[in-house]
């Protein structure tokens, strides 16, 4: 038999999906039914540059315009790579956008976007609940190139159109479902300001990945994923992920070839291979975490209780409206101290204490000595972060065993 040329194989661009399930979408959206040499999965294009026949082709590739526009080959590693176009297509197709950008990390993602968008002079409204380091890179980095910002308490939607600045407001910024205390942001009512206010919208949707929400059916201009999280799976690489607009991802996409921020094609690799368990994990992750939040809502020895799922959360009503699952993170409040809270994490036997969520182990921490431990106990309060504040972000381990180790933990303090 004779092996078919790579170049015929990826022109051979069947991607057409005529089902709509979440694990169905996961394994084939976006992927071509033949790949180089008939390979199932998605090769490894393990290349720094890419060479022409002849001056003829090269000719021909530069006047076909397709440096920049999602084509499977470029002349420079830098501006593409066909092992990571193949998981933008996918990612793209599973969040329901026009095409997407895969970038060495999620922080990588947004700043490369603001960065790439904002022009000196510009305003960006943001919520209190974003990631922190989100915030961070806009109250510094931005402000040392003329850009302000103003943060706005999540869920104060008057507050939110009140900070924007006729024709100098450029993005309303959110996180939803929000770290630590799973705030979801009401995307139509954010929306619809923005659309008055001629402000383009996005929204960190890490928690939510795209089977339990994709805001980009609600209006939202950009999406971003941290796909180092659920959308990898696993904990063992580095990835961020921009999803838009077509003319949009363009001009993004001019600018990565830029800043340099591409996700190398071994990362990318292993990110298609997560995405593929995607709907199966994220299902058994919800699962738990309702369950999980359930029971330590009754349980004496616990505070409060953070999750989109019951009817104590302050945006469940939301979250029920625009969410077909609540997300595998639980958050709570150890009835008393920082060092009781720790004596609870540490009596238990399962998940791991660590930063980071959506992988298949269960990940522990305590966000006053993981995340914010340079702060003052005053300054983590000033940031509604409580010593005896716990966050849990659920593996796909058995629920049952989950919860008994939670038992038992909870009985040794």
């Amino acid at each position: 038999m004779t092996l078919p040329n790579i170049e015929d194989v990826y022109a051979d661009n069947n991607d057409t999906m005529l089902a709509s399930g979440d694990s169905t979408r996961a394994v084939h959206a976006g992927t071509r039914r033949r790949k180089a040499f008939n390979s199932l999965t998605t090769p490894v294009i393990q290349s720094a540059t890419y060479t022409f026949v002849n001056t003829a082709e090269l000719i021909a590739f530069m006047d076909s315009k397709t440096w920049g526009n999602g084509s499977d080959r470029e002349e420079y590693g830098r501006y593409g790579n066909p092992t990571v176009a193949a998981v933008e297509k996918k990612l793209a197709a599973l969040e329901g956008g026009d095409d997407a950008l895969i970038y060495a990390s999620g922080m990588s993602a947004v700043t490369s976007l603001l960065l790439s968008i904002l022009p000196t002079g510009a305003h960006v409204v943001m919520t209190d609940d974003c990631y922190r380091r989100t915030r961070q890179f806009s109250l510094t980095f931005l402000k040392r190139l003329g850009i302000e910002s103003t943060i706005v308490p999540m869920g104060d939607y008057d507050a939110l159109e009140a900070a924007i600045i006729r024709k100098k407001t450029r993005f309303i910024i959110s996180e939803s479902p929000t770290n630590p205390y799973l705030r979801v942001a009401d995307l139509e009512r954010l929306v619809d300001i923005a659309k008055r206010n001629r402000v383009r919208t996005l929204i960190d949707s890490t928690f939510a990945t795209p089977i339990n929400q994709r805001p980009l059916e609600w209006g939202i201009d950009f999406v971003i994923h941290s796909a180092t999280k659920y959308l990898s799976g696993h904990n063992d690489l580095l990835a961020g992920v921009v999803i838009g607009r077509g003319d949009r991802i363009q001009a993004l996409r001019q600018a990565r070839g830029v800043l340099g921020g591409i996700a190398d094609p071994q990362n990318a690799f292993l990110l298609e291979r997560g995405i593929k368990t995607l709907g199966i994990r994220v299902a058994q992750q919800n699962q738990s975490a309702l369950a999980i939040a359930q029971y330590l809502e009754t349980h004496p020895k616990i505070e409060r209780v953070w999750y989109p799922g019951l009817e104590s959360h302050p945006d469940h009503n939301v979250a029920i409206e625009q969410m077909s699952g609540f997300g595998g993170v639980v958050s709570f409040e150890v009835r008393g101290s920082l060092e009781r809270t720790s004596q609870f994490i540490d009596a238990l036997r399962i998940p791991y204490i660590a930063p980071s969520l959506g992988g298949v182990e269960s990940l522990i921490e305590q966000p006053a000595l993981m995340s914010f431990y340079e702060k003052t106990p005053e300054e983590r309060l000033e940031l509604g972060i409580k010593d005896n504040l716990v966050r849990f972000a659920i593996g796909i381990e058995d629920t049952d065993d989950l919860i008994a180790d939670i038992a038992q933990a909870l009985e040794q303090i």
